[in-house]
């Protein structure tokens, strides 16, 4: 079959001498000779894309097309500029680390940092923006690095020496659009039809924990994690009323060794930075994860757990690091007799062999307890969970892309894998220096060979389906990267990972069931996401500074939602955003809470034992441990997209979002602290730390970027309530900005809800569970009649929704009940919990 015929077969880009244009505005200048652009329809004649994204893609062919180039000399690492830009505003996501991504903003070619995934120019004269995207070409993969004068460099790479080329006609992409949030859409849709090596998102689901609220062991356990800890926090949490319904045991479950090692016995990892070079040598559970005996923590009589255990377990380790190095300098200054040394650090590694196994006795508390394997290990673990924690649908577990952080041992089981050593692209040495990078490449990776990829993967998760995982939270993904040179490189050995993990994905966690971390480089968007469908997008919560910044408990918080926001621009396009963990007791829980409670992802906490804040989680999360979630996933709004709401002293960081019968923009002072290209790191702008005022308008919600949302931006008035300071305003498209003061580390959220006219005389907009940080996201159903409303809502509190005069009359599940009507229009009714409707609540108002 002939493809379609594209509407336009015009572009609106035009390369001429040495200039780029688009709708005649210059756009790039000084482009050297070598450099080509192509239109889309020109490159793109076929596709197995699904015709309706391919006709998509040819019905926008003429807003976009590809850059490449051509060097005399072949290479496995090309170096062009693109062309020069000065006095024109972008905006950027770069990597700066090896895994992680964040938003730079500048004004010219030369202030783009190394491995830049993406940039969007402001292009005012034509009230338009333009993108350039680098992308994959044959086995290049390429980033966009700062040159001199202006000038925006791209660099494409094999990741091996054998692997090379001296052209290249389509190593980015540049689309324009009048929208900036559209323009990322068609510009990403062009790419997936040509490269047709991923899925967007609006071609998969995501898994259905995205909807719910969930506790990950990172935080409270780190490396010691083991199952009568796990018992412990969840037992804590179904004590405070909000039970998990999903759970992720994080790093420390695995069998991993070190080197020289006995490779049948598993190594107990307590500080963290120890475990980078450990190897993955059996897919099973380690010793403390096996040991565990069906029914053992169901007894009332059952072995208590002590949670102060995981810190004297990390002290009891670094009294031991301590030990050794004591050693370690002994020799060196000539020390003979190391009798006493070794005596020392034998006793504290008995003494720490002696704690860790102090978790559970296999012969206390189990009555009617069998040694057989079937109830024991892992499988009876996630059964017992399962039995006691009745809202527990999901376990996930944590595993490194190529095994564990230092890959996969050698010889340890069926599969083919060989030690090889590491290699550092010349972009990452311009991005922060990382102590698992360090680490990992002392120890080399322990690879298996590409072309068993699946078999790796699929004998990994299809024991851990047979025990009662149902996911996987995969980290440390972007580590191929080091260690194609062997392997036709980097892109080549992707893909054969990447295809591995995606029919095991389907296989055994039914297509959904995977978290993606640590993967925010272009290489795995570009080449991993066919089939994966949710993934971070942010760097880890980290509640200091672990460079000893006593600030960094404050301003790192503000970079976390930086991070997320921004990433999520191109992120989103392939997966849905996952905003990650943070902590309910945090001195900036709160403002962690109230980004989750509208980031359209799902919610969960990495809370230690004893340590939750459940009446914030309770402005998070419903009484089942479903979330009041948004339906789209949240973006800045475009008045920020080309501001530093880091660390420019002036600018509040605004996201929006939609519920389904209302928009909410959040806005958050992030500011005091950035990235500082000279000292390659994110550090404290303490400067910038102080209150900030900005503004609000509905129109800083695009209620065009998502059908179901679209019609609510027709309204001619909008009620708006302002989650923190419990006010409720009218305005319309036509009315002044709200003003808003924040001060450092806080928000407000504010709800936009169309005002229907009811009666004769009515004006009623629904406002929600006001208890709740998304109110809007509590409203499950909405129907007018005249004049009536019925409202579904779920969870229990006060609603609140505004009227212009008093109903005559309000229903709640069919019975009149008492409300409150207040002058300033607002109506109030208390909602109780209907566990026998799931929570929901039919309101019906009269007029």
């Amino acid at each position: 079959m002939a493809p379609p015929t594209p509407k336009k077969k015009d572009t609106l880009f035009d390369l001429v001498g040495d200039k780029l244009t688009v709708k005649n505005v210059p756009l790039l200048s000084e482009i050297p000779s070598n450099v080509t652009f192509k239109s889309f329809s020109t490159v793109v004649q076929s596709s197995a894309a699904p015709p309706p994204l391919f006709e998509r893609a040819l019905s926008l062919a003429h807003k976009g097309g590809f850059i490449g180039f051509s060097q005399s000399d072949s290479s496995d690492r090309l170096t062009n500029s693109i062309g020069k830009f000065t006095g024109r505003d972008f905006v950027s996501t770069f990597r700066f680390k090896t895994w992680w991504s964040t938003q730079w903003v500048g004004n010219s070619g030369s202030d783009i940092q190394m491995e830049t995934q993406w940039v969007m120019l402001d292009v005012p004269e034509i009230k338009s923006y333009a993108v350039v995207i680098p992308i994959i070409d044959g086995s290049f993969r390429s980033a966009l690095y700062p040159g001199s004068d202006g000038h925006a460099l791209i660099c494409a790479e094999s990741g091996s020496s054998a692997v090379k080329t001296s052209s290249l006609a389509a190593i980015a992409y540049v689309h324009v659009s009048e929208n900036p949030y559209t323009l990322m859409k068609e510009a990403y849709t062009a790419v997936r039809v040509h490269l047709d090596t991923f899925k967007l998102m609006e071609e998969k689901s995501p898994p259905p924990l995205v909807n719910k609220f969930g506790w990950c062991t990172w935080d409270s356990f780190y490396l010691t994690v083991e199952p009568a800890g796990i018992w412990h926090g969840m037992k804590e949490f179904a004590d405070g009323g909000l039970s998990p319904r999903f759970l992720i045991i994080d790093d420390g479950w695995q069998s991993i060794t070190i080197d020289g090692q006995d490779p049948n016995e598993d190594k107990n990892f307590v500080l963290l930075g120890t475990q980078m070079s450990a190897r993955l040598h059996k897919f099973e559970e380690c010793e403390k994860f096996r040991k565990y005996r069906g029914g053992s923590l169901l007894n009332p009589n059952s072995s208590s757990f002590n949670p102060k255990k995981p810190k004297m377990l990390i002290n009891k380790a670094i009294e031991l690091e301590r030990a050794e190095k004591a050693r370690d300098k002994a020799v060196l200054s000539g020390v003979k007799d190391l009798t006493q040394f070794e005596d020392q650090i034998d006793k504290l590694k008995k003494e720490l062999d002696d704690m860790f196994g102090g978790s559970l006795d296999d012969k206390k508390g189990c009555s009617g307890c069998s040694g057989k394997p079937e109830n024991s290990g892992l499988k009876a673990f996630t059964k017992d969970l399962r039995a006691n924690f009745k809202g527990l649908d999901d376990i996930y577990v944590w595993h490194a892309l190529t095994g564990a952080w230092g890959g996969f041992k050698p010889g340890a089981t069926h599969l083919k894998a060989k030690l090889v050593p590491c290699k550092l692209s010349t972009g990452l040495g311009g991005t922060m220096e990382d102590l698992a990078v360090v680490k990992i490449f002392e120890g080399s990776m322990g690879l298996v060979e590409p072309d068993q990829a699946h078999d790796f993967y699929d004998s990994m998760h299809s024991y851990l389906a047979k025990v009662g995982v149902t996911g996987v939270k995969v980290d440390v993904i972007q580590t191929l990267e080091f260690v194609g040179e062997d392997y036709g490189g980097r892109v080549n050995l992707a893909k054969a990972y990447y295809k591995g993990l995606s029919k095991s994905l389907k296989k055994n966690f039914n297509g959904t069931g995977l978290i993606a971390s640590m993967e925010h480089c272009n290489d795995f968007f570009f080449l991993g996401t066919e089939q994966i469908s949710i993934g971070r997008v942010g760097d880890d919560f980290w509640f200091q500074d672990p460079n000893g910044d006593p600030m960094g408990v404050y301003w790192l918080q503000g970079v976390h939602m930086i991070h997320c926001a921004y990433n999520s621009m191109w992120m989103g396009q392939f997966i849905q955003p996952d905003w990650d963990m943070f902590q309910s007791d945090h001195c900036c829980a709160k403002f962690h809470a109230g980004s989750r409670a509208i980031c359209g992802g799902p919610i969960y906490v990495s809370d230690s034992l004893g340590a939750h804040d459940f009446d914030l989680l309770k402005k998070l999360v419903f009484q089942d441990g479903t979330i009041p979630k948004c339906i789209h996933f949240a973006l800045p709004t475009r008045d920020c997209l080309f501001k530093n709401p880091l660390f420019d002293g002036k600018s509040i960081l605004k996201i929006w979002n939609f519920n389904k019968y209302g928009g909410v923009v959040g806005a958050f002072n992030c500011q005091g602290a950035g990235w500082d290209p000279k000292e390659q790191r994110i550090k404290g702008y303490s400067q910038c730390y102080k209150p900030l005022t900005g503004s609000v308008h509905v129109t800083n919600i695009e209620w065009d970027q998502n059908p179901e949302a679209a019609h609510l931006g027709e309204a001619e008035e909008y009620a708006v309530y302002f989650t923190e300071s419990e006010k409720l305003v009218l305005t319309t498209p036509e009315s002044d900005p709200i003003s808003v003061t924040l001060q450092p580390s806080s928000f407000e959220i504010f709800s936009f809800v169309p005002i229907k006219k009811l009666g004769e005389d009515a004006k009623f907009a629904p406002i929600g569970l006001t208890n709740l940080f998304n109110s809007g996201g509590t409203i499950q159903g909405l129907v007018y009649d005249e004049s009536l409303a019925k409202i579904e809502v779920k969870g229990e509190g006060i609603f609140l929704g505004y009227s212009s005069i008093p109903p005559k009359k309000l229903y709640v599940n069919g019975d009149e009940v008492v409300f409150k009507w207040s002058g300033d229009g607002k109506v109030q009714v208390n909602i109780p919990w209907y566990e026998e409707c799931g929570g929901i609540s039919n309101l019906t108002f009269i007029y």
